[in-house]
């Protein structure tokens, strides 16, 4: 996607063409093309509105209906945040009394959207002409919002009283532009010194302005919070998709948090006071012996955010080994942001003695779920060698350093 197929897209004929297409499917999409360029219609006019169209279908993931009065690039949608945790961003600013919001390094205006869409004023940029573009013609709905391009460094933010209502959002580029890898996508980059703009400019404009928020990699270091705000860690559907910095009268409470939307928007926060305290340190067992009869898996969130302790205090529990997040208990409790399994075996892990075990009660088939360990999923099917006509669920972990085994069914 270039200006030029931006420019063909907007304008009466493009946009009209683009709204006239059909459903996106991938089989049909070529003749589609074909009989378009027959009909007249200019070829790179045809290939930008098919491409647009397939991202539009791709976007319903992201934006649901939203998406077929949108623009988008390929890395713009797959770097964009989501329509349900964009409105809460944008909740955050408007429960702060925010009028007016800057989003410095806008993207494809993901979030810009929420917050205009909240009534609020709202600046967005981006220092790719392309990107500003698309933002602003998704932005068109709103009067009080409006793109342009720039970057965060270079804009001048207001100060003093003019300060007082007004925030800024930033979701500083965690790729490198121009280089992809081997599935051709830009590659990322984890390195709070590598993103743009850097850590140590967001955080000069949260000095500055602070009612300031950041969306960053869900691997942010606990280390590097800065003092005073909360870093929230966020999933979607069991896939952690952020982790949010809030300075100032954004921040609902200091410290960690993690945030855990599951389906039909039910969501569940977790936060230090939960865990026990600042450490949010999990008591951990100390033997195979203290195996109970319940198996608790917190959300990937919970576990990011560094407050499994939370999971063991609701369920008076253990840690199976410290890091590894599955929790033991022989309490029977339904908590939100965690599944939970029955316990129905465990033992070291050992191949020979788990296949022998497996035979001897018929089982064919075994679903594995592991962490802690560097086993191979697949190579231990092939050295189990099963064949017979029972499923099994197996957890493969650490217990004291150890790798354990345990046999569990979802309850």
């Amino acid at each position: 996607m270039d200006l030029t197929a931006v420019t063909k897209l907007v304008s009466g004929e493009g946009w009209g063409l683009l709204q006239s297409l059909p459903p996106y499917d991938e089989s049909t999409a070529m003749s589609l093309g074909e009989g378009l360029r027959t009909a007249g219609f200019d070829a790179d006019l045809v290939a930008a509105a098919l491409t647009q169209s397939r991202l539009r279908a791709k976007g319903h993931e992201k934006f649901g209906e939203f998406a077929d009065g949108m623009l988008f690039t390929a890395d713009g949608l797959e770097q964009a945040t989501r329509l349900e945790i964009a409105a809460r961003h944008a909740q955050r600013f408007r429960g702060a009394g925010i009028r007016q919001v800057f989003d410095l390094g806008c993207g494809i205006g993901a979030d810009a959207m929420a917050i205009a869409g909240l009534d609020l004023k709202v600046t967005a940029i981006d220092a790719d002409e392309v990107t500003a573009t698309l933002a602003g013609v998704n932005l068109r709905h709103w009067p009080g919002a409006s793109a342009f391009i720039g970057t965060a460094e270079g804009t001048q933010l207001p100060s003093g009283e003019g300060a007082r209502h007004t925030g800024a959002w930033l979701d500083p580029a965690r790729r490198t532009p121009g280089v992809t890898d081997a599935r051709g996508k830009t590659r990322r980059v984890f390195k709070l010194d590598a993103i743009s703009p850097t850590w140590s400019t967001v955080q000069s404009i949260a000095q500055s302005l602070p009612a300031t928020g950041a969306k960053l990699s869900p691997s942010f270091p606990h280390g590097a919070i800065p003092a005073g705000t909360e870093a929230q860690w966020t999933s979607l559907n069991g896939e952690v998709l952020e982790c949010a910095i809030w300075w100032g009268p954004l921040v609902n409470r200091v410290g960690r948090s993690a945030l855990v939307i599951g389906s039909q928007g039910r969501s569940w926060t977790v936060r230090e006071a939960d865990a026990g305290g600042a450490s949010g340190a999990a008591p951990v067992a100390s033997s195979l012996g203290q195996i109970g009869a319940w198996l608790y898996e917190p959300d990937r969130a919970v576990i990011r955010a560094g407050l499994t302790g939370a999971l063991t205090s609701a369920v008076e529990g253990f840690e199976l080994d410290s890091g590894v997040g599955y929790v033991t208990s022989d309490k029977r409790v339904d908590v939100g942001y965690a599944r939970r399994f029955a316990v129905t075996e465990s033992m070291p892990l050992n191949v020979k003695a788990l296949r022998a075990w497996l035979r001897d009660r018929d089982v064919g088939r075994v679903t594995i779920k592991k962490r802690g360990v560097a086993l191979d999923a697949d190579e231990l099917r092939r050295q189990l060698r099963l064949s017979g006509s029972v499923e099994m669920t197996l957890v493969l972990t650490r217990v004291k350093n150890q790798q354990v085994c345990l046999v569990v069914r979802p309850a």
